[in-house]
């Protein structure tokens, strides 16, 4: 053996410093992947051609080896690590030769890019990919970080080391508005870093909170970096849990675990959430105790008020907390006890068909026993009980179509049941009447009778909807009825929409505030996947970023604003009203609002449009679809590249050989800490991108096919995966922060200054670790 070590040792060695002196060489990073796959291919047979690299495998004629299978070892788990006595044979790397490995390796990168690129499962999820991209970067271009940092800076500035906490707040804003790091760090560089060096901040402090915000995108959602580990992640729970189902005996996962073996980008934006919060506070906590012992290194600034006309504590404290908690509390008490509610009746044609039981029990005597070790004693004598229940009571069920006699009842029965308030409704109000608390407390002085209109209007609305609507009256007579109470509140809220306009921090933070719980609430709510909440994100971004640029030359903006209107009427109608025109009898109030709900639709359209004109005029949209095209073909060509890499470490038998060491090891949770260490390792030198695509498919097949959750391994992997950001010498946010510092911070003061950040990163994964809970409880909290 060369150097004493095994043949595939060395193809592994030989691939990374091919992958590494890629990296190095200054070639893009797209295709010095693919280029280092092609180099080490050849490097790694020629040295097979010549003899050189031989791989001691198991001999698995012998006796010894035998005797272990007769024993009850399944050969799958028999290795050179976990039986390093049992005798050996040395063979080529590339046992067929190196011409039928180069053979397959070409006809596997064109399957893989037809399955993982082109038209596989995960093409429609990538895509959301590319129009997250252009979200983010129309975002940036628009100047909106501009104002953030603004507004911000005046509002935690009197506060110990409240500039870099703005940066915090700032960099969870964006993140969850925009998740470009680059984009992100060297905007709060450009503006955040000279003012907090002008205000005697530390440079270390300075810098180290701008690059650490700055990767708060890798995980907070609308994440990229969870959208690509999320389509790769998919595919490996489902393949590795199946796999590990027919090792136990079992047909397939279904029947193993007695749930599909499935996890989505959806549910991963979901179980994000808490973890990006977590780190953003952690760094907000540090940043404000780093000022607490050190005031001189990060002092407190003044730097004006956000709100145009002074108010007192008394009359913040009541506007801004007391009557929003209050009428928040109030409308989540009314809805326990029954007073606000669905009043939908709606009811299904046909009958549920009957449950079926928890576990299927019908399996061999292996799968049993690998099901009872898994599941439990007491669960599968639950299931088997189930089942001879169903059996007596001849069968499961079946679904059957109900009569029309049964559907009224059923119909009479809901409406008998429903709240009197609607939910739709409640909302609407309850957002109506926090504008005008919220208008009321930001010009205490100015006349309250516009607010007072507003307010009226909001109690009628409540006292028609419990008087005088039925769950069964119709959608166009509600609206007949609520038409005076809701121009009423409309007034009032016009009126309270130009007051709040004066407070900067309103008029700064709500319109991104409001695309972000479009596109999260669509998601993290389930009522869409990422894909189409991606593509809202990007065209409310085109039009945000439109509406900035009319203001910035003194133009009206006012299409804009209704074209966003219009959207909200679509949206209404399409809810309260069927639209469907095509079915056989048609009401007179569906025509209507089908026309309105079309208008609005084209309105909308052309404001999108209009949108578009006005950033191509004004040399923006050119350069955001030119910077997005090149960001989307990196990644693209980059998954193309790693594909092939890849492929050249599974022809030697590296893949292989990796998982075999890995399953060595008895202990899940050791396994996963080694992983986690490689990985965190490997964010010295490596991007986040090529550790997804290269690293994760090698290991993925042990850490996914075990009993832990697949939504804590992917969000433990992904906060790993954040700390490559700001690692030195490799680090990203570093090269960006430094290009845009000034000449007085040195990279020395880059570098001490992320320590503390990276010694957080590591201690939020340590808190994930332990309380795995963070991650599992919103998915929960939603699912149920």
């Amino acid at each position: 053996m060369l150097f004493g070590l095994d043949g595939v040792e060395i193809g592994l060695i030989i691939v990374f410093l091919c992958l590494f002196g890629g990296i190095l060489s200054g070639f893009p990073m797209a295709f010095a992947i693919g280029g280092a796959g092609v180099i080490s291919f050849a490097i790694i047979a020629a040295l097979d051609s010549a003899g050189l690299l031989i791989h001691q495998s198991i001999d698995t004629a012998s006796d010894a080896y035998r005797a272990l299978v007769a024993s009850g070892v399944k050969p799958d788990a028999i290795s050179v690590f976990r039986y390093p006595d049992l005798p050996r044979l040395g063979e080529s790397v590339f046992p067929r030769g190196w011409e039928v490995a180069l053979d397959r390796n070409v006809s596997f990168i064109v399957n893989r890019i037809n399955e993982r690129v082109l038209a596989g499962q995960s093409i429609e999820t990538l895509l959301a990919v590319l129009m997250f991209v252009m979200m983010g970067i129309t975002l940036e271009r628009s100047k909106i970080a501009n104002d953030l940092l603004t507004t911000m800076a005046r509002v935690f500035g009197p506060l110990p080391g409240g500039l870099a906490v703005s940066v915090v707040v700032v960099g969870a804003f964006l993140a969850a508005s925009t998740g470009i790091v680059g984009a992100t760090v060297v905007t709060m560089g450009l503006l955040s870093l000279p003012t907090m060096l002008r205000n005697n901040y530390s440079p270390e402090i300075a810098t180290g909170v701008i690059a650490a915000s700055g990767t708060l995108g890798q995980i907070i959602p609308p994440s990229i970096v969870i959208v690509l580990l999320g389509t790769l992640a998919g595919d490996l729970y489902a393949t590795s849990q199946e796999a590990r189902a027919q090792a136990a005996g079992c047909g397939d996962a279904l029947t193993y675990l007695g749930e599909p073996a499935v996890v989505s980008v959806g549910t991963l934006f979901q179980a994000a959430l808490l973890p990006g919060i977590l780190l953003a506070l952690l760094y907000a906590l540090y940043a404000f105790g780093y000022a607490l012992f050190n005031p001189k290194r990060a002092p407190a600034v003044e730097l004006g008020s956000t709100n145009a006309e002074v108010i007192t504590r008394n009359e913040a404290f009541t506007w801004f907390l007391g009557v929003p908690v209050a009428l928040i509390a109030g409308l989540l008490l009314l809805a326990q006890v029954g007073i606000i509610g669905s009043q939908s009746l709606q009811v299904d044609t046909f009958t549920d068909r009957g449950e079926g039981a928890a576990l299927r029990t019908n399996v061999s005597d292996d799968c049993k026993a690998a099901m009872i070790e898994l599941h439990g004693q007491a669960a599968w004598d639950e299931s088997v009980a189930q089942q001879q229940a169903i059996d007596e009571s001849g069968g499961v069920d079946e679904s059957h179509r109900l009569t029309p006699e049964e559907i009224a009842e059923r119909v009479a029965e809901k409406e008998a049941n429903a709240a009197p308030i609607g939910t739709g409704v409640a909302t609407i109000l309850l957002l109506s009447a926090l504008v005008l608390a919220l208008a009321r407390g930001v010009m205490p002085s100015a006349p309250a009778k516009p607010l007072l209109i507003g307010a009226l209007g909001v109690v009628l609305a409540l006292l028609a909807d419990i008087l005088l609507i039925a769950p069964s009256t119709s959608s166009g007579a509600s609206l007949v009825i609520l038409a005076i109470p809701y121009a009423l509140a409309f007034y009032g809220c016009v009126h309270a929409a130009g007051r709040l306009a004066q407070n900067d921090m309103i008029r700064v933070v709500f319109p991104p505030l409001v695309l972000i719980v479009a596109v999260l609430g669509s998601i993290l709510g389930g009522i869409t996947n990422p894909t189409p909440a991606a593509a809202l994100g990007a065209g409310g971004a085109i039009m945000l970023a439109a509406y900035r640029r009319l203001k910035d030359l003194d133009r009206s903006g006012m299409v804009i604003i209704w074209s966003t209107f219009a959207i909200v009427v679509a949206i209404l109608l399409g809810i309260n009203f069927d639209l469907r025109i095509s079915r056989g009898d048609v009401p007179m109030e569906s025509w209507f609002a089908f026309i309105g709900a079309y208008a609005a639709y084209l309105y909308a359209v052309f404001g999108l449009l209009y949108s578009c004109w006005v950033l191509f005029t004004g040399g923006i949209l050119t350069p955001v679809v030119r910077e997005t095209a090149k960001v989307t073909s990196m990644v693209f060509t980059i998954l193309i590249g790693s594909q092939l890499l890849n492929l050249v470490v599974i022809s030697f038998g590296g893949e292989h050989y990796i998982q075999q060491f890995l399953r060595s090891f008895d202990n899940e949770y050791k396994v996963f800490l080694i992983v986690m260490l490689v990985l965190f390792i490997l964010g010295f030198v490596l991007d986040f991108l090529e550790i997804i695509y290269i690293v994760i498919p090698i290991v993925g097949p042990v850490i996914y096919g075990g009993t832990f959750d697949p939504k804590w391994v992917t969000i433990m992997i992904a906060v790993n995966l954040q700390t490559s950001f700001l690692t030195p010498p490799f680090g990203f946010a570093l090269f960006y922060l430094r290009g845009v510092a000034p000449k007085e911070v040195t990279t020395g003061h880059i570098y001490r200054g992320v320590v503390p950040f990276v010694l957080i990163q590591v201690m939020g994964l340590g808190l994930l670790w332990f309380f795995p809970g963070i991650v599992t409880i919103v998915p929960a909290l939603i699912g149920n």
